[in-house]
């Protein structure tokens, strides 16, 4: 089957990397992760990757701490999950590049973004690391903006839930999800999609957003064509 889209924006929470144990990697699952990766980039798709940093901090986790050097850990965070998924990626035999946002030439590429759109029309797998490189912007904020930048045709955004609903599914059973909603119904009705900022972004710029559980990393390959998964934010 043909893949839906050219070129996308995959958007993985740090959280995902840790697997069961909850922090830290869990290379069986990064390993799986990877291998969905690979094969949509085989297929032919352009694959730029954003990576939260939760499996190692959160700015909240900072507690007293200055907000902007709590994000500034984050930030490194962010950058450490990069590499991991990098190498596993290359083991599997895909040819990647990990972009910083923070300069660190020793470790990645300073993120350009015409060397981004050089590297994914060679076929590399793009991981962009180190957020925006400002605090007070979360990784949905970057991942929206560098979305934006690569002229991705979709964020495929992989959460721990199937979908969009209208309120939490953990929470409450009555929850009801949508196939399909407007990004101005998510900002209107708070739903927690991506933060506002980076909501906002989505839908200024018509960047549509394809919500999807992770718990089968094969969802990523079902996404890529087009096939029924999660909800769509258009």
């Amino acid at each position: 089957m043909q893949p839906k889209y050219k070129r996308i924006l995959l958007k993985l929470s740090g959280e995902v990397l840790a697997g069961e144990q909850g922090h830290g990697f869990d290379f069986d699952t990064i390993g799986a992760i990877c291998k969905s990766i690979k094969e949509i980039s085989d297929m032919g798709v352009q694959v730029g990757l954003v990576v939260g940093g939760g499996n190692f901090w959160r700015g909240r986790s900072g507690g007293s701490m200055d907000r902007t050097r709590a994000d500034h850990i984050g930030m490194l965070a962010t950058v450490m999950n990069s590499l991991a998924l990098c190498d596993t990626l290359e083991q599997l035999g895909c040819d990647v590049r990990v972009q910083s946002a923070v300069d660190m030439r020793r470790i990645a590429e300073t993120y350009i973004t015409s060397r981004s759109l050089h590297h994914l029309e060679k076929g590399r797998v793009v991981i962009f690391a180190a957020g925006t490189g400002n605090p007070f912007f979360s990784t949905d904020t970057c991942a929206a903006l560098r979305a934006a930048e690569i002229k991705a045709e979709v964020i495929l955004k992989a959460t721990n839930v199937d979908g969009v609903y209208d309120k939490d599914p953990n929470k409450y059973p009555d929850a009801v999800k949508y196939d399909e909603i407007s990004h101005t119904e998510v900002l209107e009705k708070n739903l927690k999609v991506m933060d506002s900022t980076a909501a906002s972004l989505c839908r200024d710029n018509n960047i549509p957003i394809l919500v999807f559980n992770l718990s089968d990393p094969q969802n990523i390959v079902r996404a890529v064509r087009g096939e029924n998964v999660g909800t769509l934010v258009r």
